[in-house]
């Protein structure tokens, strides 16, 4: 199914909110992000949960959740194998169900979802990919220890180094893309199954020439819930970032502009 078969979702965004053990939080997050993406679009969004077999029910919330609300859908996967993979799936799905724009975003709290509408606003103004980031000024977190903030700085800045790119924050997982992003950059054959993932995705689409917008946001700490966040994550991500700058690459996306990276002042 193409986007021209669905001209009545043209311009909808969808949200994809991958779940795993997210029960605490999935109704909540649910609930709140629609109303914001409602206020911000019309009332014309949608919210798909891929949800990877939880064993404490947030599949069974999931279901309940899109029985009453018909801007919510649910992709049940079997296993759990990876954020990236999860996040694979969904794209496909709101590309072929005629996603305009594809948002990604936790299902914690950890991102504020009055931000959607500022990072849906920055690539309604022309940005191809808008991000949320907390290493630019006006961005941050807050609830975290040293150690983990020594992690995620010194991973972007690691990400960054080797591969030559100007994006402040390379591992955040809040974006909003374009449809028209996604297919250039052959989404399906991206290699990465943790947080890496976001590191290769913003990768391809600097890339491929497509501008890129760092939006300033505030990072909390989830208050529900255990967070996913390994030290096996964190070595995924050190040993591939090499191999997207020096390792096989994807076929070449057609000719661009070159990449622009821009930050978006305030909040």
């Amino acid at each position: 199914m193409s986007a021209t078969d669905l001209p009545d979702l043209l311009g909808t965004p969808w949200l994809i909110l991958p779940t795993y053990n997210e029960a605490e939080n999935i109704e909540a997050i649910v609930i709140s992000a629609g109303d914001v993406l409602s206020a911000a679009n019309d009332g014309a969004y949608k919210i798909l949960i891929v949800d990877d077999g939880s064993p404490d029910g947030t599949g069974d919330i999931a279901d309940r959740l899109a029985g009453v609300r018909e801007q919510v859908e649910v992709l049940h996967r079997t296993e759990k194998n990876g954020i990236g993979p999860a996040y694979l799936a969904g794209f496909r799905y709101a590309l072929d169900h005629g996603a305009a724009y594809l948002m990604e975003m936790d299902s914690d709290f950890s991102h504020d979802p009055a931000d959607l509408a500022r990072l849906l606003a920055a690539v309604r103004s022309g940005a191809d990919l808008a991000l949320g980031s907390r290493y630019v000024p006006g961005g941050g977190v807050v609830d975290w220890g040293l150690l983990r903030r020594f992690i995620s700085e010194g991973g972007s800045t690691y990400a960054r180094r080797v591969l030559g790119l100007h994006v402040r924050d390379l591992t955040g997982g809040f974006k909003c893309f374009k449809r028209e992003v996604l297919e250039t950059i052959h989404f399906d054959s991206v290699r990465s199954q943790g947080y890496a993932f976001q590191v290769e995705l913003t990768y391809r689409a600097v890339r491929a020439g497509f501008q890129v917008v760092e939006v300033p946001i505030v990072f909390k700490d989830r208050e529900l819930g255990q967070s996913k966040m390994s030290w096996r994550i964190a070595a995924e991500a050190m040993w591939l970032v090499p191999r997207l700058r020096f390792g096989p690459q994807p076929p070449a996306p057609p000719a661009q502009q070159p990449a622009q990276v821009d930050v978006v002042s305030g909040r």
